[in-house]
């Protein structure tokens, strides 16, 4: 059979009971973690702009996270996953390709909706969702061809939303076939200078697989054999690849994707964590950021071709290119002993200070640390004073990471600070009990309802 038959195959006869204990914990613990980043970018502009873009259709059967609004599931796919994607504080993995499975989560959560869904049946497929994109993931390497893994978003949100809608194996295979011929994203969206479109190619890869979803339940087909046929995937976009979906996860003793995958403590890129922690135990030992003379960072390949290779990097002019910078986080996080959202505002951008610092700053490649991937994701920080004196830190393991996952406290934490600028503590609380409690909801109504933020109609313009 086909790849996309045999995903179709598995997607169809998944089941809650299939998931066991921890995969249904970590799948809410992400749920935490995501609508968290989601309503922490509420009023950024791209946020704005896209509430606007929904607020100029016609109301639908699916929440605009943060509002009482409404809207087509396709839509709030997208508008609700360019939020959660803003902060770029949400989780990831990294396998072959880097990428986030929590963008599949709006789009689960959109159709979950519009369908009548359970909880139970949300859950169900956000699981399934992750466990797609993640072994794709694991699978083949997109970025250094020239494309974005916003594609592998393609197939695990056309398979997720499509289980919700109830298509069977063959419409399921359909809509893969539909959404990954359709809709191929550049990896220009990362390359240089970025823009806002950094946070919404895997939103936009989330709607159109809901789009495709569609389709396929109306009875379009798509081109066949998608992955593998002459002008399929493969050989257009990934290079040739083996994924075995018969070998996916299918009982409850099994381990799940889902609990594989990273979360943050830090609002900046994944593989950027361990370098900030790193400057962080290094400033303790400055005595003057006044006398630092030179700035090494010696990263993995990947943090070089993603984070440091581009001149763009040294002056960021856009949040988006801002914490996709390992020199600039770097220096920001030596002048200020913190990162925060707001470490990457245009005020924060601007500093002189910081931008005397970027000056004194080098990035390269370790080929030592690049040989840790994909187990552990280092980075290295050395600070050398005009004395010659001289400060190293290198760190291999994040917060969040696989050896030291976040807690339950800890995603209720970062939930709180995301949220509380927005929402009374007693909301928040409503929130957090309505997402640990998803899988007993009769209707995921019962958790899009109580995330809209305090005065939201009283305030709607204003944000």
């Amino acid at each position: 059979m086909a790849i996309a038959d045999d995903l179709g195959s598995w997607a169809a006869a998944l089941r809650f009971t299939d998931l066991g204990d921890h995969a249904v914990h970590t799948v809410r613990q992400r749920l935490v973690d995501t609508l968290g980043c989601g309503l922490g970018a509420l009023t950024a502009e791209p946020s704005r702009a896209a509430r606007r873009l929904a607020r100029a259709l016609p109301p639908g059967p699916s929440t605009v996270l943060g509002t009482d609004d409404s809207t087509t599931a396709d839509v709030a796919a997208f508008v609700n996953g360019t939020m959660v994607r803003h902060l770029d504080f949400n989780d990831g993995y990294l396998g072959l390709e880097p990428g986030h499975p929590s963008d599949n989560i709006p789009a689960c959560l959109a159709v979950a909706e519009a369908e009548g869904r359970s909880g139970r049946d949300l859950v169900t497929a956000i699981a399934l969702a992750y466990e797609v994109q993640v072994r794709l993931q694991d699978a083949a390497n997109l970025y250094r061809r020239g494309w974005d893994h916003a594609n592998y978003v393609l197939v695990s949100a056309a398979l997720a939303a499509g289980t919700l809608m109830g298509l069977d194996a063959r419409q399921l295979a359909q809509a893969v076939n539909i959404a990954l011929n359709g809709h191929i994203a550049l990896r220009q969206v990362r390359a240089g200078q970025l823009s806002a479109w950094k946070s919404s190619s895997a939103p936009n890869a989330a709607r159109n697989g809901v789009f495709a979803a569609w389709l396929a339940r109306e009875g379009f087909t798509g081109p066949a054999p998608i992955f593998e046929g002459e002008m399929g995937f493969m050989r257009q976009v990934s290079g040739s690849f083996t994924l075995e979906p018969p070998t996916f996860p299918r009982t409850a003793g099994s381990t799940y994707a889902v609990c594989r995958t990273l979360t943050k403590l830090l609002p900046t890129n994944g593989e950027m964590q361990t370098a900030v922690w790193a400057a962080l135990a290094v400033r303790e030992r400055i005595p003057d950021l006044r006398a630092v003379e030179r700035i090494v960072v010696d990263t993995t390949d990947i943090g070089w071709t993603i984070l440091g290779k581009d001149p763009e990097k040294w002056r960021p002019s856009t949040r988006e290119t801002a914490d996709h910078s390992l020199p600039y986080t770097v220096a920001r996080v030596l002048v200020d002993g913190t990162l925060t959202p707001s470490s990457y505002d245009p005020d924060a951008l601007a500093d002189p200070v910081v931008g005397a610092l970027l000056d004194r700053v080098e990035v390269r490649e370790d080929p030592a640390l690049t040989a840790m991937l994909p187990e552990r994701i280092p980075n290295r920080v050395t600070v050398r004073l005009a004395s010659g004196e001289e400060f190293v830190r290198e760190v291999r393991d994040a917060p969040g990471g696989r050896r030291t996952p976040m807690t339950d406290e800890q995603f209720e934490e970062k939930f709180t600070t995301l949220v509380r600028p927005l929402a009374s503590e007693r909301r928040c609380r409503r929130m957090l009990d309505a997402i640990w409690t998803i899988d007993r909801a009769a209707t995921v109504s019962a958790l899009t309802g109580v995330l809209a933020v305090d005065g939201e109609d009283a305030t709607r313009e204003g944000l």
